[in-house]
């Protein structure tokens, strides 16, 4: 019955883990937990030097995917040169949406947060909390990126550097969206 409703992950593949990123599937093991026996999988994030078990029946439910395919990558490097729009809602609920998007793993809305929190060279000076959120977008999407194309983690970067770079013309200031015309919410998405 497990197997039924587990993925199929095999010692090698990349995996995307929500809350942790990219990482790989070095085996799977039983584990007997609380008496019961339980199939894991077992996950290396080695850029985080950490190893997670993943029941294989829990892996669907918790978020763990393969790599992003071409075209969701495409999406994201696409997103990345929209115009960045910014909520009119305190700094606080805005880092929790930010937070939110970076830990469900989907490409596309962790490119919001880069696009959005990105600065230009021309644009004021970040804060400390936005230059931590939008260093740990980028880093997230980086190592995606690297494993999808098969490159290192700084190429990776220089490319959607580059990407950024190539954002529409905007002005002074971002596209602000009101308070009220808020999107879906990214945890009632995610559930």
């Amino acid at each position: 019955m497990q197997a039924a409703t587990s993925i199929a992950f095999r010692p090698g593949d990349h995996i995307v883990y929500p809350a942790h990123g990219v990482g790989r599937v070095m085996g799977v093991e039983k584990q007997a937990v609380a008496g019961i026996s339980l199939d894991v999988f077992v996950i290396s994030f080695e850029q985080d030097k950490m190893t997670l078990r993943v029941p294989t029946a829990k892996a669907k439910a918790s978020g763990m995917r393969p790599l992003a395919s071409s075209e969701v990558v495409t999406q994201a490097i696409k997103t990345l040169q929209g115009r960045a729009r910014i909520k009119r809602t305190m700094w606080s609920r805005r880092a929790q949406e930010y937070e939110a998007k970076i830990n469900s793993g989907d490409l596309v809305q962790i490119a919001e947060v880069v696009r959005d929190l990105h600065r230009a060279t021309d644009q004021p000076e970040q804060s400390y909390s936005e230059r931590q959120l939008y260093e740990g977008a980028l880093d997230r999407m980086a190592r995606e990126l690297a494993a999808v194309e098969k490159i290192d983690r700084d190429a990776a970067v220089q490319k959607l550097t580059a990407s950024l770079a190539l954002k529409k013309p905007r002005g002074a200031v971002a596209e602000v969206v009101e308070a009220a015309e808020v999107e879906a919410d990214p945890a009632e998405a995610a559930a």
